[in-house]
């Protein structure tokens, strides 16, 4: 900076030539000096009081948009710091292949107390034993009073819970919210579902997880926040799902069944539309497992993929299928029939007299055990063993239900030529319903392997297991079943459903057979000349006693429920009936 001198020698000579005073040029530049200085500091003033209103604007700004914001906001509990990994509550939801809800998240309350804070612990126990009678109040007043800091109350409580407890008052009583796991359509589908529960639990959330069905196959999925909260859309139909559980259930009733399932698959797909095991139970509550007896007779038990029964003679449809394809017989061959038929110490015989020879066509029409173990003879154990397994039912079905991998098919140690004889018409091999509903798909779809799926459009056709020629063979027997054989009762007008039954005496759990209680199962397919669906019907310890005497063969009880399912589910799968015109009824178009 250069600064101007207060006594310039030129000004000064200047001034002293004319007479002047020096010292006034003194004095005018230090006035000026002055000035200057006077307005810098000035300047410099202003600029830091600009600077110093602006700060405090914007902090009082600050301020007031939080108070608006806390003011805006819905009340919450205050939360503790905690150490440790947050838990992840949020799961996505649960739908049918068209959207419709199956399971999804409820926010609601967890009640706990903190009793160092409790004002009147004696009476909020008495209030609490009011709201909640299950609660033991004598219990809760040791609890309170005691050297306890903290003490959960109630994991889940509804918004009428939460305001009673609320009006207690007591500051020691307090809430955390909490996310629970709902199914809105309760029952329905309880067993594919399954259920969820609580893991990791904290007071400001909890962990859900699943623990059976669906909601424990696809656990991690359903809590993985990368899938952006899409739900997991399974292959059921809610509204086929929900007419096969009401037929279901009356057909089991009727029957004075001791249990029952179904199974409604596509046969090109191996998609389940609908899958039910009655009993069941209502995954909203579901019930403990039993520790002893039976597993059969708990609700959890899943008996469409967790029950193997021996099933009767829908297992001669394989045996024929099988002959057809290597070449051994074609739907007119007559097979012997005469009986018994003599193994060693063993006797095969028919449920009648079917005399000394039917075709093929009606060894499977009128069920004859004589003829499909003569026809399985001549197949072999080998080759018989062996086209089982591509079919699938030697191996636990590949469904994605943690249940699914205990339903493990029962097999013969020794595959003798008597298990060959016995297996080809359901008896010394155990599978599931599941199971025979994947088999029977793939021998009705044209041939190609059926993996069961629980999945929408997940479902892709194997590989070839029989030939076209012998799919459409069999297709047409199964129909000739229900027209004119031993399913007489499961056809349904419109539809033209082939199917085959299947009456198997049911083991004694300390060996042997009874003699008043069979598994009657039906298993069918719809409609024979372009099949969409498979159904298969099994109903534990059936009995028709609307007759002079019990009746609890599959004819008399699987195959009217069966068809009163595919009656209403049809429709509701999009299945026009094909209605026949009677003779001389139409129009008739005429010239003029």
């Amino acid at each position: 900076m250069i600064r101007t001198p207060l006594r310039p020698l030129a000004r000064i000579l200047s001034a002293r030539a004319k007479g002047e005073n020096p010292d006034a040029i003194m004095r005018e530049n230090l006035r000026l000096r002055h000035e200057q200085i006077r307005d810098s500091a000035r300047t410099r003033a202003e600029g830091r009081l600009l600077v110093l209103g602006v700060m405090f604007f914007a902090a009082f700004a600050v301020v007031g948009v939080r108070m608006g914001t806390l003011a805006a906001s819905e009340p919450s509990e205050p939360r503790a710091a905690a150490s440790g990994t947050a838990i992840v509550a949020q799961r996505a939801d649960i739908t049918d292949r068209n959207g419709n809800i199956l399971a999804t998240n409820l926010a609601t309350h967890s009640l706990y107390a903190q009793p160092p804070i409790m004002v009147d612990p004696t009476r909020a126990a008495h209030e609490l034993a009011a709201i909640f009678p299950d609660l033991d109040e004598a219990r809760l007043v040791k609890d309170f009073t005691g050297k306890r800091k903290f003490l959960w109350i109630r994991k889940k409580i509804s918004p009428e819970q939460m305001q009673q407890v609320h009006d207690i008052g007591d500051p020691g009583l307090m809430f955390g919210p909490r996310e629970m796991r709902l199914y809105p359509n309760g029952h329905l589908a309880a067993h594919v579902l399954g259920g969820a529960g609580f893991g990791r639990e904290g007071v400001q959330s909890a962990e859900v997880i699943g623990v059976a069905g669906v909601e424990k196959t696809f656990d991690g999925w359903l809590r993985d926040p990368a899938q952006g909260g899409a739900p997991l859309r399974l292959s059921l139909d809610l509204t086929v799902q929900a007419a096969v559980e009401r037929v279901l259930a009356g057909g089991m009733k009727l029957m004075n069944a001791k249990g029952a399932a179904a199974v409604l698959m596509q046969v090109d797909t191996g998609e389940v539309v609908a899958m039910v095991s009655l009993p069941d139970f209502d995954p909203n509550d579901r019930p403990t497992p039993l520790t002893r007896g039976d597993a059969s007779d708990s609700p959890l038990f899943n008996r469409a993929v967790q029950g193997v029964y021996e099933l009767g003679s829908t297992f001669k449809t394989f045996a024929l299928a099988q002959a057809l394809d290597l070449g051994l017989a074609n739907p007119a061959t007559m097979i012997d029939t005469q009986g018994p038929l003599k193994w060693g110490k063993y006797r095969i015989h028919d449920f009648h007299d079917y005399g000394r020879q039917l075709s093929v066509t009606d060894v499977l029409v009128k069920s004859s055990n004589i003829g499909t173990a003569r026809i399985a003879m001549q197949i072999g154990a080998e080759r018989q063993r062996a086209f089982l397994t591509s079919l699938g039912l030697l191996e636990p079905t590949p469904l994605e239900l943690l249940e699914a991998a205990g339903g493990k098919p029962l097999i013969p140690s020794n595959w003798s030529e008597i298990s060959t004889m016995t297996i080809s018409y359901g008896h010394g091999l155990s599978a599931s319903p599941m199971h025979l509903a994947a088999a029977y798909a793939t021998i009705a779809n044209g041939g190609y392997r059926v993996r069961p799926t629980l999945m929408a459009g997940g479902g892709q056709r194997g590989e070839r297991v029989v030939s076209a020629e012998t799919s459409r063979a069999m297709r047409s027997m199964l129909r000739q079943v229900v027209s004119r054989g031993t399913a007489s009762f499961g056809d349904v007008p419109g539809y033209a459903v082939g199917g085959k039954t299947g009456t198997a005496d049911k083991p004694k759990p300390t060996g042997g057979y009874y003699d008043d209680k069979v598994i009657a199962t039906f298993a069918s397919v719809f409609p024979t000349d372009d099949p969409e669906y498979v159904l298969v019907v099994t109903l534990d310890e059936p009995e028709d006693i609307t007759g002079p005497e019990p009746r609890r063969t599959a004819g008399w009880t699987a195959v009217p429920v069966a068809a009163e399912i595919i009656r209403r589910a049809a429709p509701l799968l999009g299945l026009r009936p094909e209605i026949e015109q009677s003779a001389g009824f139409g129009v008739t178009l005429t010239s003029n």
